[in-house]
């Protein structure tokens, strides 16, 4: 016993990492603890005072400040913010004005829209328990976990939160669901004895882990690590140093921003240039230069893109998909690899007896329908008696069952509550049997015999019901049931030896295989494992969802490798990849976590090896957080779903981090940028069609606003070319230039944002990490585009004063209608090439004619409504200017519609 008043020693740090490789009694020796005993008052007040409270680092969480300053990060809005302080300082309070506005209704979208997102998330983070029962000076006292400290002797038992890393110092079959820490899916068996240093985490059966939770069992354990001290604090600091990712469409937007930022310096300086070379008043070439400058960039593509993802987070909302941030819904279209956790994404996270094998004759069995595949069914007396031995030898229950014997609570193993359902299709209810064959005694599970016994009195006298381990009960058994009707045969070695191979095999399947028997006895005393009748073994499993399947099958078809990455064994882990679709007519590629290396220690051949596995079992953390790293290095989109503490650091590296909303830790989903509320991998796939009909309007509305804006700046510099030779005009003058591009540009660009995309989206390859929003051909198409619409814009001026003898703000107004209805025409023009002109994404969207009625009226104001016509200096045309204004403003349109056509033909040559 130690001395009182003796502080523990500083082993604080070090036993989390080497308690479970030392015996119970070393640990306690390390720390200087009697467990009769306890700490001290004062051992326990100086070790909180060295190592602070038993409290992780609390994220924080962003405030609404910082919500709405996010909203400026992109470098097309800080383009637009410096060209709006241009406007200001030269006193263009008009133009300033309009950018101003634009920039406000984009950062107020984006802002409430998240602001919402976030406190759902919130709202989704769950209290645990705050006290537990410890034993200091010799006595037990119940103590808020905060104030736990190193050295302090727990008391657990059953249902608890464990609230430190904690050895094992007592017993009584323990078990403990670790899916949260470890990822494996089914409660773990703990005794006091250690392991080897360098074991895996989930194979550390000597340890209790803060954050994981006792299904069954008691015992006592000695605090080996509190706080950030823990493996749950460790995970947590991985997580705050794992390095957020911009998600691709950030990465586009702004790259297509640097780009804007010079085209609009250099189209600004040229134009001022070339207007006072060729006599241009300089007062209106500064003025127009700057107009031209603000009118290279789509102020309207902030809005655009931010309504467009808006919409796409409220569609993924009734799809049970609450996205974190705008973006995120744009990153899984661009998606190129998924990983993937296997329990409750794949799975239906609930274990279900699916197999029966007997000397006479093999069972399948399916719950949901109710179903018995083999001879006899639900009547087969023999599987009869399999199910009511393994619904007797059992510690579960089925809590509050309805009128078709559906239980509402589950409480137990799910081993034991899969066999209790299986015991309600026989009709053979637990409580009711138990009544029936009252229980006398029971020999819990012993991890040294790997069985588990009860003895039950019935009217043949008193039964023993045994399951366990398929080997140990077949050494147990001198003899078997050999047919349906009951009859007996010895068993000998060979038939041992085949059952044996034959619960191997099932095993090899994905399943966890138990072997159950019985015997009579004829007292309590008697010995439970020995001369026991061998009845058969039972097959359980974690079934597939039934719509993974073809949500796989849909990645596959849309060019995305889905990848397991579980804690689960690799027999297991690669069953399911078999049964879900993951891999097909061959079998998976499976790694094993303590094979994994750090990436930086790779050769090429292992980088490649990993590349190419289907399946990573019983991986740690920082394994999960470097296969990110080592996919983002290939220069792919990577996503990654999790739902435990172990899942936070990779779920935060990864371009989308995608978090289990039901059975998710509150880790999990802080750093997730999707939360899935109804666990399902198939609200993925959702999402991966709705990020690519995102990214796809997107990229139209860009089309749409750099070919009409392109096509403004060519038409004002070609006209302040040719003004130094002729007086001509300028066909818009700056505040027209901004109407257009403020109030008519942005109703059909946010139209083109709300399509419902092409039927064959998932057909095609993701897009690479490389490409931008508008690529070399996109590019292209903007100049051939813009030359179309600003030579009709110039014709149009040039009939207009020439041929019709307008005055020349006549002129001017019928330049700037026929851009104006030119652009509205002009996205039809933007359709796939591959659709014709009555089939397509386009003409579907009834939000396209909606944007050309109001932007009709919003054009026709602009000359008929007092005040704005006098502000915008037009004048109303004679019927010879409406008639050509219409003509020339169809002209791209006809055009186009024939160039289209044209490409189609060739393509299908």
């Amino acid at each position: 016993m130690p001395k009182q008043d003796k502080p523990a020693p500083d082993k604080h740090n070090e036993a989390p990492a080497h308690a479970h490789a030392k015996s119970a009694d070393e640990v306690l020796q390390d720390f200087g603890v009697d467990p009769k005993n306890g700490l001290s008052r004062r051992e326990a007040e100086q070790q909180l005072e060295r190592y602070g409270p038993n409290k992780l680092r609390q994220a924080r969480t962003r405030s609404a400040w910082w919500i709405f300053l996010d909203q400026f990060k992109s470098m097309v809005i800080i383009v637009l913010v410096i060209a709006g302080c241009i406007a200001f300082t030269f006193q263009h309070w008009a133009e300033g004005l309009a950018i101003a506005a634009v920039l406000l209704v984009n950062a107020g979208i984006g802002f409430f829209t998240e602001y919402k997102a976030i406190r759902s998330m919130e709202a989704l983070r769950a209290m645990g328990g705050d006290t537990i029962r410890i034993r200091r000076e010799g006595e037990e006292q119940e103590l808020e976990v905060e104030f736990l400290v190193g050295g302090d002797i727990v008391i657990f038992e059953g249902g608890d939160l464990v609230p430190a890393d904690i050895r094992l110092i007592e017993s009584n079959n323990v078990r403990v669901n670790e899916s949260a820490l470890t990822g494996e899916s089914l409660p773990v068996r703990k005794t006091v004895e250690a392991v080897e240093a360098d074991a895996a985490l989930a194979e550390r059966t000597c340890m209790l882990y803060k954050g994981t939770t006792l299904t069954e069992g008691s015992g006592e354990g000695l605090v080996a690590g509190t706080g950030m001290h823990t493996e749950l604090g460790r995970i947590s600091a991985l997580a705050e140093t794992a390095e957020e990712e911009s998600t691709p469409l950030q990465k586009r937007l702004d790259q297509l921003g640097r780009r804007l930022a010079w085209i609009t310096l250099i189209v600004a300086a040229v134009v001022a240039l070339v207007g006072l070379l060729a006599g241009q008043d300089p007062g209106r070439m500064i003025e127009t230069a700057i107009a031209l400058g603000v009118a290279a960039i789509p102020e309207g593509l902030p809005i655009v893109a931010t309504l467009a993802l808006a919409r796409g987070m409220h569609l993924m909302a009734r799809r049970s998909a609450l996205i974190n941030k705008l973006p995120a819904v744009e990153t899984l279209g661009a998606t190129k690899i998924i990983f993937t956790d296997k329990t409750g994404t794949l799975t239906e996270n609930q274990m279900t007896l699916h197999r029966v094998n007997t000397f006479a004759g093999d069972f399948e069995l399916d719950e949901t329908s109710g179903t018995v595949q083999g001879e006899g069914g639900t009547e087969n007396q023999l599987l009869r008696r399999i199910l009511e031995v393994g619904v007797l030898c059992s510690n579960a229950s089925l809590q509050d069952l309805d009128k078709d014997d559906i239980p509402d609570e589950e409480q137990g193993d799910p081993t034991e509550t899969a066999l209790l359902r299986s015991g309600l299709m026989f009709d053979l209810d637990r409580s009711r049997l138990l009544r029936e064959k009252p229980e006398e005694k029971e020999i819990p599970f012993d991890p040294e015999e790997m069985m588990m016994a009860t003895y039950h009195r019935s009217s043949q006298g008193l039964e023993i019901a045994v399951k366990g381990a398929p080997s140990r009960v077949l050494k147990a058994c001198t003899h078997f049931v050999r047919d349906f009707d009951g009859n007996e045969s010895s068993l000998d070695e060979e038939q041992r030896r085949q059952w044996n191979e034959q619960a191997e095999h099932l095993a090899e399947e994905g399943l966890r295989v138990l072997a159950l028997a019985d015997k009579t006895a004829r007292s309590l005393e008697e010995e439970p494992y020995s001369e026991l009748r061998f009845l058969g073994l039972i097959g359980l499993f974690d079934p597939p969802r039934q719509d993974v399947r073809q949500a796989i099958a849909e990645c596959q078809s849309a060019g995305i490798r889905v990848v397991m990455v579980t804690g689960d064994q690799p027999a297991t882990a690669a069953a399911i990849a078999r049964q879900t679709g993951l891999v097909q007519n061959r079998q998976p590629r499976v790694l094993h976590g303590r094979e994994l290396k750090d990436p930086a220690d790779m050769i090429p051949e292992e980088r490649q090896r990993i590349q190419e596995t289907d399946v990573f079992a019983r991986v740690s953390p920082e394994q999960k957080l470097n296969l990110v790293k080592l996919f983002q290095e290939e220069r792919q989109t990577v996503a990654m779903t999790g739902d435990g503490v172990n899942d936070a650091p990779a779920l935060k590296k990864a371009d989308i981090g995608v978090a289990m909303g039901r059975r998710g830790t509150d880790a999990a989903r802080q750093v997730a940028d999707m939360v899935l509320q109804n666990d399902a991998f198939a609200s993925i796939v959702a999402a991966v069609r709705q990020g690519r009909i995102i990214f796809s309007n997107i990229r139209k509305s860009v089309m749409f606003m750099l070919c009409t804006n392109v096509a403004e700046v060519m038409a004002v510099a070609a006209a302040s070319a040719a003004g130094g030779f002729s007086h001509f005009p300028l066909p818009l003058l700056p505040l027209q230039i901004l109407y257009l591009n403020v109030i008519t540009d942005v109703f059909p660009a946010i139209a083109l944002g709300m399509g419902e995309g092409e039927p064959n989206m998932m057909q095609r390859e993701p897009r690479p990490q490389s490409e931008p929003v508008l690529t070399r051909g996109h590019w292209s198409a903007v100049a051939g585009w813009a030359v179309l619409l600003a030579g009709s814009v110039l014709g149009s001026l040039a009939i207009a004063l020439y041929v019709l003898d307008f005055e020349p703000l006549q002129a001017v107004t019928v330049s700037f209608l026929t851009l104006g209805f030119s652009k509205l025409w002009f996205v039809y023009n933007l359709r796939n090439p591959d659709t014709s002109f009555f089939e397509n994404d386009i003409i579907k969207n009834p939000y396209i004619l909606g944007s050309i009625g109001l932007c009709s009226l919003l054009l026709l104001a602009a000359v008929f409504v007092p005040g704005l016509s006098d502000v915008l200096k037009t004048r109303i045309p004679d019927w010879s200017g409406w008639l050509l204004l219409l003509g020339m403003s169809l002209l791209p349109f006809v055009l186009g519609q024939l160039i289209l056509m044209g490409r189609k033909r060739y393509a299908g040559k």
